[in-house]
């Protein structure tokens, strides 16, 4: 017996893999801001480190000492007034702490300190008031009250004495060190000075990433953008090198095929014309006229399947793109299929403006159009803008008729060349439609019609 799989393992997995889904999701998706915070993290983490040390050893000791300066010398001023009562000795005493300690000393006699008020700390970040409030507890003993918001410059110190309460003004330079001041501008400062830098660096780097990018999508959409010119580091060069390389190979290998078929159609032509220049010099006796006949509509069949096939092959290569009105495109069609016997409708915009080929696009629709002709009564071409995303817009046509249809099994195998579910097509029609369409960036689907058909989906990048 097989032993059955210990699931308790696998849930630890689940938060794990959660988490990190969320993670992904925050991080940024292109290439810059991913470098960026590649350059960040650790700049971030070096000033974390950094200012740990310096809040942790050296302004922590810095503080502390300042503070037990400042208290012990509190102290002793009052262990002073307690061994000389005399007013005129604690005038000397005030007169000479003010020379010597910094420190503006006044007693108020019979007073009381009373409730010490809450107030806002001065610096939240520093250590400051909870070092003199520590050195404080320590070396002087007494309840105090320590003011360090009424004064800019000062520190106003209150102590508690049996007699009295003492008043004591410390400068706050005393207390506080300017360096941090320093350190934080310096290192602050030359973080954003790197961090510009690299932003700068890795722009112009994710810039030639770009122009790679929209240049292999220009060429994916068939529009002739020329040599692209190799910048930025040695990676991002060697690919724009071997871009401008397969571009030049698909060149030479579409000019080949190209030239390649129009030859085997002049070939085939020319027996086809000499055929046709045959028939109609041969007499015509009463019996051999429907033989003639066949003959003369087999000549005019091939020909049709001949630069059916060229036109496959060829695929409108030589055709550049160009700003081309999409309305206006499907109106001339749908006129042409007007004019040929069918009922279509047309629903579309004033104008819809994208880059086009417009005889390779004129080809792909009317061969959608002709497709439904043979097959519908009616006919309803709708053109519309929807949106793709992120990333813009696309450009969609829909052709509906109310034919048999396809069924579904059977629509993607009707895109296939020389595929034909009808007598008398050469089957490639749809073929010759989709390849004009992904030429274009785009697709075509079929699908159920509204009006009981065949509906052709037509969507090309804005």
């Amino acid at each position: 017996m097989s032993a059955a799989p210990d699931l308790r393992a696998a849930a630890p997995a689940r938060p794990v893999r959660a988490v990190s889904q969320g993670l992904r999701g925050l991080l940024p998706r292109g290439l810059l801001g991913r470098s960026l915070l590649i350059i960040l993290l650790p700049l971030l983490i070096l000033q974390g480190v950094a200012l740990q040390l310096f809040y942790g050893n050296h302004l922590d000791v810095i503080s502390r000492r300042l503070a037990g300066g400042v208290a012990g010398e509190i102290g002793m001023v009052i262990e002073i007034m307690q061994r000389m009562p005399d007013p005129a000795d604690r005038a000397w005493l005030f007169r000479d702490a003010a020379w010597r300690l910094d420190l503006a000393l006044a007693f108020e006699s019979g007073a009381s300190l009373g409730t010490t008020p809450d107030r806002a700390a001065f610096l939240p970040l520093l250590p400051l008031e909870g070092d003199l409030a520590h050195a404080m507890g320590e070396r002087v003993r007494r309840p105090f009250d320590a003011d360090w918001q009424s004064d800019r410059r000062s520190v106003i110190i209150r102590i508690q004495l049996p007699d009295g309460v003492l008043h004591v003004e410390a400068p706050r330079k005393r207390l506080f060190t300017g360096t941090l001041y320093l350190f934080f501008i310096w290192l602050v400062g030359s973080s954003l000075l790197l961090f510009g830098v690299a932003a700068l660096f890795m722009k112009n780097q994710v810039r030639a990433i770009r122009r790679l990018a929209g240049a292999a999508e220009a060429f994916g959409l068939g529009r002739d953008i020329g040599q692209m010119k190799p910048e930025g580091a040695a990676e991002v060069r060697q690919a724009a090198s071997a871009f401008n390389r397969m571009q030049d190979r698909i060149r030479r290998f579409v000019a080949q095929r190209t030239d390649m078929l129009a030859g085997i159609s002049h070939d085939l032509r020319t027996p086809l014309t000499r055929m046709r220049l045959a028939l109609a010099m041969l007499p015509h006796p009463k019996e051999a006229e429907e033989d003639v006949a066949a003959l003369t509509e087999d000549v005019e069949e091939m020909e049709r399947m001949v630069a059916a096939y060229l036109a496959f092959a060829r695929g409108e290569a030589q055709e550049q793109t160009q700003p081309t009105d999409l309305a206006a495109i499907v109106r001339d069609v749908a006129q042409k299929a007007r004019r040929d016997g069918a009922e279509v409708v047309v629903e579309a915009p004033p104008a819809l403006e994208l880059p086009l080929r417009p005889d390779a696009l004129r080809r792909c629709l009317g061969n959608l159009l002709d497709n439904a002709r043979k097959h519908a009564q009616r006919i309803k071409v709708q053109v519309a803008e929807i949106p793709r995303g992120e990333t813009g817009a696309w450009a969609q046509v829909t052709v509906d008729d109310d034919g048999p249809g396809i069924p579904e099994a059977q629509r993607e195998e009707a895109f296939r060349p020389f595929a034909t579910l009808s007598a008398g097509g050469t089957g490639l029609g749809l073929a010759i439609a989709r390849d004009i369409a992904r030429a274009h960036g785009g697709d075509i689907v079929l699908e159920d019609s509204p009006l009981g058909g065949l509906r052709a989906r037509v969507r090309l990048p804005r």
